[in-house]
């Protein structure tokens, strides 16, 4: 299946679950707005699509919604702990006399501590998994990382998809409010960790998105 023809899957499979979780009115108000929305409907002539915007129009709406994302900023932000994961792991291979290059995994564990893996001693392993856990600065620049570096890459490949293919992408048109005031990075965060939890994996995959579990590799090869 081609990466177009997976996210236009993705984006259908997702409107139609989101239309399964509106459940229609009942009751003589609903049967009244029923009724008003019919006679505005005749009113209206079938050229007239001033009030019910086209799917072209949807797509525009998208795109400018998207344009206005301060990418630069939280790619500035999400950096900036990078950094400082990764010039911190690098002292400690330094400090435990080991190769530069040297291969580490950074994860969380199943307490939300800090797990190193690597080809190194278990013993030297378990020292600097030691330090990583007492260092406070550096517990908590990972943890903003497990969090918003998932959702910036996300939204990152999700806007070079659409660029490059030109189809609007309903999964990050849910992420990102009108009102700019609610774009900040955690907003963001917190309406794709909902979104993680309310569409399949395959949708998120195909739309640009990761579903494993966040870990942070310094040295490793692709």
């Amino acid at each position: 299946m081609s990466l177009l023809t997976s996210l236009i899957r993705a984006s259908t499979q997702f409107q139609q679950a989101m239309e399964k979780r509106q459940t229609p009115a009942t009751g003589p108000e609903a049967s009244a707005a029923r009724s008003q929305g019919k006679t505005v409907e005749a009113e209206l002539t079938d050229g007239d699509d001033r009030f019910t915007p086209s799917d072209s129009n949807q797509t525009d709406l998208g795109r400018l919604k998207s344009r206005n994302l301060a990418m630069a900023d939280y790619k500035q932000t999400v950096g900036q702990d990078l950094a400082f994961v990764r010039e911190t792991l690098r002292h400690k291979l330094a400090e435990y006399n080991l190769h530069p290059a040297t291969t580490l995994n950074v994860s969380k564990d199943e307490n939300g501590g800090v797990a190193v893996e690597g080809k190194i001693a278990d013993k030297t392993r378990a020292l600097i998994e030691k330090d990583l856990n007492v260092n406070k600065n550096f517990k908590e620049a990972f943890n903003r990382l497990s969090v918003n570096e998932p959702t910036l890459d996300f939204m990152d490949n999700a806007l070079k998809l659409n660029q490059a293919y030109g189809v609007n992408n309903p999964l990050l048109d849910t992420l990102i409010s009108e009102n700019q005031q609610f774009n900040g990075l955690q907003d963001l965060v917190h309406r794709y960790d909902t979104m993680r939890r309310s569409v399949s994996a395959e949708q998120i995959e195909a739309a640009g998105g990761n579903t494993r579990a966040y870990a942070f590799n310094l040295n490793a090869r692709a």
